[in-house]
């Protein structure tokens, strides 16, 4: 989709090639967005979240953010880090472990002219909006991993960014620990004006945090949309998976779908034309042999992993080009499933959801 460009709000062209990758991707965000960016490892996430702090150098492409150029190759323009009023919190926190939490979250006010008194003062105040004011006086090494985090994000809003880039901030927490932090971090995030960019492998990330979800695959934007389009029809494999669905593409002719790979499957939901077919993991029954019953679509695979997930047991397979099944413990347990094995994975045609694939936008734009 196009539109106008704006000058409150960041707009990126972000190409960087490398001999074994190349990203492409452009977007635009307005103040107030949580974007979102999830992807299967080497997608580009990272990357692009560098090339917009000004870490990465682009290949070619702009990047513009609060009416200014940070990045321009055709002319010639690249502001510094320090230029660009970005705040980052990395999955490593990398807080200076010789300074307090006062004088850590103090350091970017301080870099950027204000006082020391006026630094800390500010540093204290975002101390407390986080919850860590008892900690201020406190050095890396003393903190837990939750309250480090806190730390670090109480530092990256301190300096007052358009752009926020947080890349994976809860990925080396506890379950607890997270989930605390996560509502922390809606909270704060709902309340900041400025653009988050956020890189995250958790639905419940993406789901509970962000306004827009962007997803990469192979150093391109593939799918965006609301959180609730994306987990309602997810357009490729990694994204069925983070909102816990499974996904296949295939060729509709009427009930039948062929399936990328060859095999067939069968809907309630007559069309012609390239299709996404979705249905839930506790939709797929699992069995040591090939089924008699009412459901018509059949695939043997091979057991990829089985997890406890919930009250069910999760389990991946290799089958129909990768399905996720939930089944009881008690079902596990009778059928013996362990990583290795092979089974039938069944599926009945009125659990199927059919959606017609239409192109995807490219550019494409978060509005």
């Amino acid at each position: 989709m196009t539109v106008n460009a704006r000058t409150e709000g960041l707009d990126a062209e972000v190409v960087v090639a490398r001999p074994e990758h190349r990203l492409d991707v452009t977007l635009s965000a307005e103040p107030g967005d949580v974007v979102a960016v999830v992807g299967p490892n080497g997608s580009g996430k990272t990357t692009l979240l560098r090339a917009v702090a000004g870490l990465q150098p682009l290949s070619s492409g702009r990047i513009s953010c609060g009416g200014r150029v940070w990045d321009d190759t055709v002319a010639g323009v690249r502001l510094s880090v320090q230029e660009r009023r970005v705040g980052m919190v990395l999955q490593d926190i990398l807080l200076f472990p010789h300074l307090t939490a006062t004088d850590n979250v103090a350091f970017g006010p301080r870099s950027r002219g204000r006082t020391r008194a006026d630094a800390r003062r500010d540093a204290t105040a975002w101390l407390d909006r986080l919850g860590v004011t008892d900690l201020a006086e406190r050095r890396p090494h003393q903190l837990s991993g939750g309250q480090a985090q806190r730390v670090a994000v109480a530092r990256a809003l301190a300096t007052d960014p358009l752009v926020l880039l947080l890349d994976e901030p809860l990925a080396a927490l506890d379950v607890g620990a997270a989930m605390a932090l996560r509502l922390e971090l809606a909270r704060h995030l709902a309340e900041y004006g400025g653009i988050t960019l956020l890189v995250t492998h958790d639905a419940i990330d993406a789901l509970t945090i962000a306004n827009r979800v962007v997803v990469l695959d192979e150093g391109r934007i593939v799918q965006h949309g609301t959180p609730a389009e994306v987990s309602a029809l997810p357009r490729t494999a990694h994204a069925a998976r983070l909102v816990g669905l499974n996904v296949l593409h295939g060729q509709s002719r009427g009930s039948l779908v062929e399936l990328v790979g060859g095999t067939e499957l069968v809907t309630t939901t007559p069309y012609d034309g390239p299709v996404h077919v979705t249905f839930p993991p506790a939709a797929v029954a699992l069995s040591r042999e090939a089924g008699s019953g009412s459901a018509r679509n059949q695939w043997r695979g091979r057991v990829g992993s089985v997890a406890p997930h919930g009250t069910v047991v999760r389990v991946h397979l290799d089958a129909a080009g990768g399905l996720i099944a939930d089944v009881t413990a008690e079902s596990a347990g009778r059928l013996g499933v362990a990583p290795g094995q092979e089974v039938w994975a069944s599926v009945k045609a009125t659990e199927v959801t059919v959606h017609a694939a239409g192109p995807v936008d490219r550019p494409a734009r978060i509005t």
